[in-house]
């Protein structure tokens, strides 16, 4: 496989980092921690879907663009860049391999990645599993109810859905492919996490180079330098592993699962990192609401722990070792009995 991308890879992304640098700025976030349920501006939104952001993994037989994961590992660290406040990954990424109509802008939410939905009163649609039978339902907003949840991350808007199971909106049943589903949204809930990651580097880099302490900018401080260096070296690993994930779901690699938490968990503990560095090189203004970085640290917290934790994955990694050696011993043992 190639780590790099082409011309167009960068061009698409590019792109997408235009329009969120014009039209998604920390006011548009700020924005969605206060607007009531239901009513998240959807500005942002309607300039992605008129790039074809939304349309990255449907087939073009459905008016999608017929791309695959490694075009959307890019662009989705656009939208951690801005902190977008829509629920990308789980339209465009999860739920467009059940519903087309992502691609005209419909607004689908999940909650394979946890109990609490993002953005539940603002979506059309919602894509909800039924534990119990083991099947993906997607069902419209009006037809369930739903209960706001505090977040530590506002922006995110999560609620828990109140439905009842019907045959009539059954999408799937089969494990293999709601196991992909749950796949696809940690591999790009890792890849938004680089982008904030990034943002929250540049945002505290900016700031020691101009706060001066003693005379002199705080970033020439040996012990802040080292900081700095630790947490954009655990990005730099991150990054190659959420690019092998979405080489792996893209090409339905035997390894999927295991390059997948790999990933996600790489990119929540750099994530994480990051953001606490950053918390402390700012002299922790960035508790305040007011500063522009509590909104990129809640929603790094927040993502963490979204689609499995470290933890959690770091366990699907250890669990695949295990059976990769496993194999390798039953291998070598019949060999030496022949």
């Amino acid at each position: 496989m190639h780590f790099s991308f082409d011309d167009d890879h960068h061009a698409f992304a590019d792109a997408t980092r235009a329009v969120l640098s014009e039209q998604c700025g920390p006011d548009v976030v700020r924005a969605a921690w206060e607007a009531p349920a239901g009513q998240l501006d959807r500005a942002v939104w309607d300039q992605l879907v008129g790039l074809g952001v939304n349309a990255l993994l449907v087939d073009e037989q459905h008016g999608g663009l017929g791309l695959d994961e490694v075009w959307a590992a890019l662009v989705l660290e656009q939208t951690g860049r801005a902190a977008l406040p829509h629920p990308l990954v789980e339209s465009a990424i999860v739920a467009a391999a059940f519903d087309p109509s992502v691609v005209d802008g419909t607004l689908i939410s999940t909650d394979l990645g946890g109990p609490n939905v993002p953005c539940a009163a603002d979506a059309d649609r919602l894509l909800l599993l039924d534990e119990r039978a083991g099947a993906l339902h997607l069902v419209d907003r009006e037809s369930v109810e739903l209960v706001p949840d505090t977040a530590v991350d506002r922006s995110r808007r999560i609620a828990t859905v109140v439905w009842s199971p019907s045959p009539d909106s059954i999408v799937t049943d089969d494990a293999a492919e709601i196991a992909l589903a749950r796949d696809r949204g940690a591999f790009g809930t890792a890849a938004v996490l680089l982008g904030l990651a990034d943002s929250m580097l540049a945002m505290t880099a900016d700031y020691v180079r101009e706060r001066r302490q003693f005379g002199v900018p705080v970033g020439s401080f040996q012990a802040v330098k080292h900081q700095l260096a630790d947490a954009l070296m655990q990005v730099s690993f991150a990054r190659p592993a959420v690019h092998r994930a979405a080489w792996s779901i893209a090409r339905g690699e035997p390894t999927r699962r295991r390059d997948v938490s790999m990933a996600k968990a790489l990119a929540s503990d750099a994530g994480v990192t990051v953001a606490r560095t950053a918390l402390q090189c700012h002299g922790a203004i960035g508790y305040t609401v007011e500063h522009d970085l509590h909104l990129f640290l809640k929603r790094t917290f927040a993502l963490s722990r979204c689609w499995g934790s470290a933890a959690d994955h770091r366990r699907v990694v250890a669990a695949a070792i295990t059976r990769e050696r496993d194999r390798d011993r039953d291998r070598h043992g019949a060999t030496t009995t022949v």
